[in-house]
This record gives structure tokens, C-alpha cells and sequence, in this order.
């Protein structure tokens, strides 16, 4: 399997996007208005000690406050249970980021503080050493767990990730050393800054994409931005200068995610129904409390019974239900509709494919074997918003019962619908007219006038942004 990393970088928005074969396979978005703060480290204040849940509210400084649980700290003793015993509001604590906010809810926080680098995550207040799952072979493991335990200074707990399998001693001591460096500085902010205050802020979507995707799985990376070209080499060069002749800078005229094919996919990404090859299909349905997703066999009849063209369509819906559930970043509760089979041995085959086709998936997944009604019921790990929350909000024309394209996206799609024009525009000092939903125009007077002017730059013309009532929210016009 060939794989790329495809990162298309502008000032308002940079997306990442995991090609597997030539076809999407994660997308990652990050927009410069709402940094996620998945991983960021803050000096926080309790603000509300709740015994009856086990949990507490800390104010981290951001719009909502943080929600900490008891089993997200570590335990000291059998006895110091209680969170009540614990904490106290008013009480000063360091705290960690571990699930974005979402669905009105604050984010989701743990006092066992990791820094992840590339091939090792440092835990500063644990002393357990861990070796990555996905390092099968137990020479390799007790290797690595040896060489960790000998670089680890003050007994601090380290995670050796899977990037590591094969790493030296030498190229391991040198990212601890960083990482305890990083640790240090934080250490001097604990001490020194008052809550809330952030002490560590999680590196860039670029940078991330550099330490968690880039692995020896991905051929190449190839990235539009010459600023972001040159950050990603010199962090290359620190950490893995072995792939720098995997980096590329696109410098074509083509948008680079239409050059590859991703545009038209992420368009696709809000279809409820999807398609199999066979002439069947699977039907995806969000809702707050779970996710269902429906399996039909639509146009396939089959060539022999009716068992057999069920096992068949699950076979085949199995593998697209797991790549649709990874792309589109679904978690929490999910419940699949198989179509009904009699036998327990092909039921057999659909649970023994769908747990192998969640095999590459980083996300933890728990899947429970398919019911006599042909359902599974599966969870799927968050930790971060789902496309769909990313993309899209309320449509305000049907009261919230469905969803249009939020003012962000649908302004993204603007301007990169007019730096694609840019070659097409000509000369002269024209203005350029965009009809935009009141809406939207009033969401790029007050967010986006930076963006604009930026652009008004790029381009040599004015950019004229005029409200025209009877455009759809998610259309607009360019004159």
C-alpha cells in the first residue's frame, strides 16, 4: 500500500490529509480562529468539586470549563479514592487536555501529563516504562524497554511509540533529552505563572502531521507552502533527517487538493448514503447519542441465494463502514445494521472482517459480536471533533433538524475559489464583487477583514464583499 501526506497551508485554515492508494483516508483540519487545545497543557483552578459524579470543574482559562473525572488521576493508594479528598475549590492543579470540547461540552481533562515527541511520550508524574502494542515481536520490545529505562532521567515514565522499532539507543537519548528540556521550562512556568495559564501549547496541525503520520508507512509528503516547507525541514532535520528526501514543496497552479483529488472527497464526506461497487449501499445517520449506519443491498440480487448475497454485501460493506467511520472521524456509540444471515458461520466471517478492517485505525475500538437481529454495537475512542461537527452547523431554515456548511467553511471556500481565479482576472485596479448571504457577510466583517486584505494584496484588487438576501446561505457569487 502506498501512502502520501498532502498538507495545503494558507493563513485562514491548514488541512491535512492521509492518502492511502490514492484515496482519502484521514482528514485533519485546523483553523487559525480556534486553535485546538487537544493536548495542551494549563495551570488550572477547581472550581467546583462534584462527589456525587466523582468529578470536578477546573476554569482553564478557555470559554468552558474543563471537566476532570476521578479515573483520570493518578491513584496513590488504595485508600485516596475519593475526588473529594483530593481536591478543593480554589485549589491550583496542573492539568492536561485529552478530549476536545464538543457538543456544548467543555474539555475533558487528566493530571497524567504527557509530552509526546516523535519516538517517545514523557510522563513527568509516573514512573512506569510502556512499549507501543503495535511492536509485536518481544525481542524488539524488551530491547526498547531496556534502552528507555537506561535514558529516562529521575525515574520518569516514558511511552516508546511505534515509530521507535528499530531506533537506536543514540537517536532515542537525544528526544529524551529534548523532551526533558521541554518538561523542565514547564516546570519553571508551573512554579512561576498564576491560574488559569496555558504552560505548553500542542505544536501545529504541520508539525503534529510530521510526528504522528509521517512513519515509514508514508512514501512522501508534499506541502504548498514555502514558510511551512521550511519549518517542516528543520524539524525533520532535528528528529528524523532521514526523510527529508520525502518532503516536497508543490508549486504548481493547480490548488494542490484538487491536483490530487481531495477536494471532490471532502465534498462527498456529508452524503448520509454511500455507494458500494456491488450496487448496494450503506446509510449513515448521526445522531447526538450514537451513530447508525444501515447496510442494504440495493441493486445486488445475487447470483445464488439469499445468504449468499447477504454475506456478500456485509462482506463488502465491512471495509467501507470501517474507512468511512476512520474518514469521517465517528466515535462514541455506533450501531451497524447487517442484512439479517442465518448462519452462524457466515455471521462468523462479517465480525472476523469487520474487527481485521479496524486494524490500521489509531482510534481504540471495542466491537461486540453481531447480534441474532444482524446488529454490532461498537464504541470508538474521541478525542477529537468529528468532520462533521468541524464542518458544518444548524441549518437555520428547518429549526435545526438538519445541517448546512458553516460560515468558516463556507468563507474558506471563497477564497480559495478566488486565488484559483487569480491567473484569470487580469489586469487593472477593478474591484471584485462577492455576493455573499447577509450571514456570511456579516461573519467576514468580523472575522475576516485580515484574511481579506491579505489577499487584496495577493490578487492587486479590491474585494468587495455585498449582501444579497436571496442567496442560500452556502452560495455565492463572483463578478
Amino acid at each position: 500500500m502506498s501512502a502520501q501526506l498532502i498538507i495545503n497551508y494558507r493563513s485562514y485554515e491548514t488541512r491535512v490529509a492521509l492518502l492511502e492508494d490514492g484515496r482519502l483516508a484521514e482528514l485533519y483540519i485546523e483553523r487559525n480562529n480556534f486553535w485546538d487545545i487537544l493536548g495542551n497543557i494549563y495551570k488550572g483552578k477547581i472550581v467546583r468539586v462534584l462527589p456525587g459524579i466523582q468529578a470536578a470543574f477546573v476554569d482553564i482559562g478557555t470559554q468552558r470549563t474543563g471537566f476532570l473525572c476521578i479515573q483520570d488521576m493518578p491513584k496513590r493508594n488504595e485508600e485516596d479514592l475519593r475526588i473529594e479528598d483530593q481536591l478543593y475549590e480554589g485549589q491550583e492543579i496542573v492539568v492536561q487536555v485529552i478530549k476536545s470540547p464538543a457538543k456544548g461540552k467543555g474539555p475533558r481533562l487528566t493530571t497524567n501529563i504527557a509530552i509526546a515527541g516523535r519516538r517517545l511520550v514523557l510522563m513527568p508524574y509516573n514512573s512506569n516504562i510502556g512499549v507501543s502494542r503495535k511492536i509485536k515481536e518481544k525481542e524488539e520490545r524488551e530491547r526498547l524497554k531496556t534502552i528507555a529505562n537506561e535514558i529516562r532521567p529521575d525515574e520518569i515514565g516514558v511511552i516508546v511509540r511505534t515509530i521507535s522499532k528499530g531506533a537506536t539507543k543514540e537517536k532515542l537519548q537525544e528526544e529524551m533529552r529534548f523532551l526533558y528540556r521541554l518538561w523542565k521550562d514547564i516546570s519553571l512556568k508551573i512554579k512561576s505563572f498564576s491560574a488559569p495559564s496555558l504552560l505548553y501549547r500542542e505544536p501545529s496541525i504541520t508539525l503534529k502531521a510530521i510526528r504522528d503520520l509521517f512513519t515509514k508507512d508514508v512514501d512522501k509528503l508534499v506541502i504548498d507552502s514555502k514558510r511551512e516547507y521550511k519549518a517542516i525541514m528543520d524539524f525533520i532535520n532535528d528528529f528524523a533527517p532521514g526523510l527529508r528526501y520525502c518532503i516536497e514543496l508543490y508549486e504548481g497552479s493547480k490548488p494542490i487538493f484538487e491536483k490530487y483529488g481531495i477536494e471532490p472527497e471532502i465534498d462527498k464526506l456529508f452524503q448520509q448514503r454511500v455507494p458500494l461497487k456491488s450496487g448496494g449501499f450503506i446509510v449513515i445517520e448521526q445522531t447526538e447519542a450514537l451513530t447508525a449506519i444501515d447496510v442494504n443491498t440495493g441493486s445486488y440480487v445475487g447470483e445464488y441465494d439469499v445468504e449468499e448475497t447477504a454475506l456478500r454485501t456485509n462482506l463488502e460493506a465491512v471495509k467501507e463502514i470501517a474507512y468511512q467511520i476512520r474518514l469521517r472521524n465517528i466515535s462514541g456509540l455506533i450501531v451497524i445494521d447487517f442484512i439479517d444471515m442465518e448462519k452462524k458461520a457466515n455471521r462468523d466471517k462479517v465480525f472476523s472482517a469487520l474487527k481485521d478492517a479496524f486494524n490500521k485505525d489509531k482510534a481504540k475500538t471495542n466491537i461486540q459480536y453481531i447480534s441474532n437481529l444482524g446488529l454490532v454495537e461498537m464504541t470508538r475512542e474521541r478525542t477529537r471533533l468529528d468532520l462533521k461537527e468541524s464542518l458544518t452547523e444548524p441549518c437555520p431554515y428547518c429549526s435545526g433538524r438538519g445541517l448546512v456548511k458553516s460560515k468558516e467553511s463556507i468563507c474558506s471556500e471563497i477564497f480559495r475559489e478566488l486565488e484559483k481565479k487569480k491567473n484569470l482576472l487580469g489586469l487593472g485596479n477593478e474591484k471584485i464583487h462577492v455576493f455573499v448571504h447577509p450571514e456570511v457577510n456579516l461573519f467576514v466583517r468580523e472575522f475576516k477583514e485580515e484574511y481579506i486584505k491579505k489577499l487584496e494584496k495577493d490578487l492587486g484588487k479590491k474585494i468587495v464583499f455585498i449582501p444579497k438576501e436571496e442567496l442560500h446561505i452556502e452560495n455565492y457569487e463572483i463578478v
